[in-house]
């Protein structure tokens, strides 16, 4: 019960992933309303509506959205000022959703179609060189964000996780191969010509090797 409650309030919320709620993304906001651990009123994107929308979904009482976790304003976008950017890649790895393009030492660039206004990326830029753009005026809260724009930001999201996982499981697929090939010759990659000392690393690299094949196996 309690998880069709939680992804009931999953799709009730605006999907920006911004972590103004103290959880890291909208999915544990959820999960922990669901639960009794968080209350409704700490989604600032959603605004009083979105308020208005949890507590129909829970049967909890309307409240003031918390102003320790916000305030509900305009939908926003941000941008990189070209001047200043130095190409350092860390907003890049804050985005939630992968709005951010560029690599390193070269000028970064936010698609507007796929930014959320989350802000993730504000704090981590060294030289303040992104700004954010009104882009709803006065408009507010779910009044500035569609249900298509939340279902948007969600795949964006989720598409990251997948990128992010696949990632991991190549570098460790190229960890495993280069210690592979270091323990078919161990003479050959190390310093050392005394083979009790090469019986020992190359027992230390075949222990490490067996640890991570079985991390990989499914179960």
């Amino acid at each position: 019960m309690s998880r069709t409650l939680a992804g009931r309030i999953h799709d009730a919320l605006p999907q920006t992933q911004c972590k103004r709620c103290g959880y890291s993304d909208c999915l544990g906001y959820a999960e922990a309303v669901a639960a009794g651990e968080a209350d409704i009123n700490q989604c600032p994107p959603g605004g009083a509506q979105g308020v208005e929308r949890l507590a129909a979904i829970t049967g909890r009482s309307i409240k003031p959205l918390d102003p320790d976790f916000g305030a509900e304003g305009p939908r926003t976008l941000a941008f990189i000022d070209e001047d200043w950017c130095i190409g350092c890649t860390l907003c890049i790895a804050a985005c939630p959703v992968d709005a951010i393009i560029g690599s390193n030492k070269q000028m970064h660039t936010v698609l507007e179609a796929h930014c959320t206004g989350c802000e993730l990326c504000l704090p981590v830029c060294p030289v303040d060189c992104i700004l954010l753009e009104n882009v709803t005026a006065q408009t507010t809260g779910w009044s500035a964000w569609s249900t298509t724009q939340a279902e948007h930001a969600l795949n964006r999201y989720s598409q990251r996780g997948l990128r992010l996982e696949r990632e991991v499981q190549e570098q460790e697929q190229r960890l495993l191969a280069k210690a592979e090939l270091k323990v078919s010759d161990i003479a050959a990659h190390s310093q050392h010509s005394d083979p009790a000392i090469l019986d020992k690393k190359r027992a230390i690299i075949e222990a490490a090797l067996q640890r991570a094949r079985a991390k990989r196996l499914p179960g």
